[in-house]
């Protein structure tokens, strides 16, 4: 086998509906301004009784259906997420656990909103290396358990879910080389810290580099796959917000690309964002099997990390 692809994709989100209308109710906003600075609607929220791995699980559960495959046929589960409560188990070996995958390798990657994609390439590299033959990449945070619910500036913002896929070996690379990185001088512009954690950011330096530093790198991850922007069908960005969403994906100049918008009625979901957009783009029929598809997380530590894969 010479690469790996995405056998298939799941997602999952809490059944509980959060409208701009009822965070009025709790801080100082409404649902213009909130549209206006944002372009957020809606938001998904946990109950207390909702754990991170169980959102995991529910997505994981999906993506395994989607590709007709069983517990037993998976060998690693990669979690990433930023809102695990527990040092250990694991929300890897919790999900492992729940699903009954017997005897995996179980990892979670702490990469905030750029999660996903560190994982996928690190499925990537596993699966290349004969070190695993099927993976389990996930993306889930609980947001709502970080947020500061009297902070109008953030508190907007976040929203729950979880994304996977099943990332297995194969003849032809599916998964394109990852492009990663991180500023780690300015980390503390996007923080979970604190006891208890709260989320905490600086709004306009998130701005400027992200619309400024990043579609540079955005246009090397694609240039590694051998693709051209104007080659891709779809674009899903990290969904923090649409101001940062639709002037990144046009300075890309991905000019026939659909570009995932989810952030509208999902919020920022973190790690979660990229895996439960990308799958509701399939599940939408918005893409087609084999179509190249530039997926680029971005945010906490200033990390960044993208590739192009094919659609599965």
């Amino acid at each position: 086998m010479n690469g790996s692809r995405i056998a298939a994709l799941g997602h999952y989100q809490p059944a509980k509906v959060l409208t701009n209308e009822d965070l009025a109710g709790l801080v100082d906003t409404s649902d213009e301004w909130i549209r206006s600075r944002v372009g957020i609607r809606t938001r998904h929220i946990a109950g207390p009784d909702e754990p991170v791995d169980e959102l995991a699980a529910h997505a994981a559960a999906k993506a395994l259906a989607a590709a007709g495959l069983t517990p037993s046929d998976i060998d690693l589960v990669l979690v990433a997420t930023s809102t695990a409560v527990d040092r250990s188990p694991n929300m890897a070996a919790r999900v492992a656990a729940r699903l009954g995958v017997p005897q995996p390798a179980v990892m979670d990657l702490n990469v905030v909103c750029a999660g996903f994609t560190h994982a996928l390439a690190t499925a990537d590299h596993t699966v290349r290396a004969g070190a695993a033959s099927r993976a389990l990449v996930i993306g889930a945070d609980k947001m709502s358990d970080v947020a500061d619910w009297t902070d109008r500036t953030t508190c907007v913002l976040v929203g729950d879910g979880a994304g996977a896929a099943v990332v297995e070996a194969a003849d032809e690379p599916g998964v394109g080389p990852v492009l990663w990185g991180s500023v780690p001088e300015m980390g503390h512009a996007v923080r979970i810290e604190g006891e208890p954690a709260r989320f905490a950011q600086e709004g306009q330096s998130v701005y400027r580099w992200a619309t400024t530093r990043l579609p540079p790198l955005a246009r090397q991850a694609c240039e590694r796959a051998g693709y051209a922007p104007r080659d891709l069908a779809a674009v899903v960005l990290h969904q923090a917000n649409l101001r940062i969403v639709e002037p990144l994906a046009e300075k890309l100049g991905a000019v026939n690309a659909v570009v995932a918008r989810d952030v509208a009625e999902s919020g920022n979901t973190s790690a979660a964002s990229i895996p439960l957009a990308f799958s509701k783009l399939v599940e939408q029929g918005a893409v087609s099997t084999g179509d190249p598809v530039l997926l680029f997380g971005f945010g906490g530590n200033l990390s960044y990390a993208g590739q192009v894969v094919r659609c599965p």
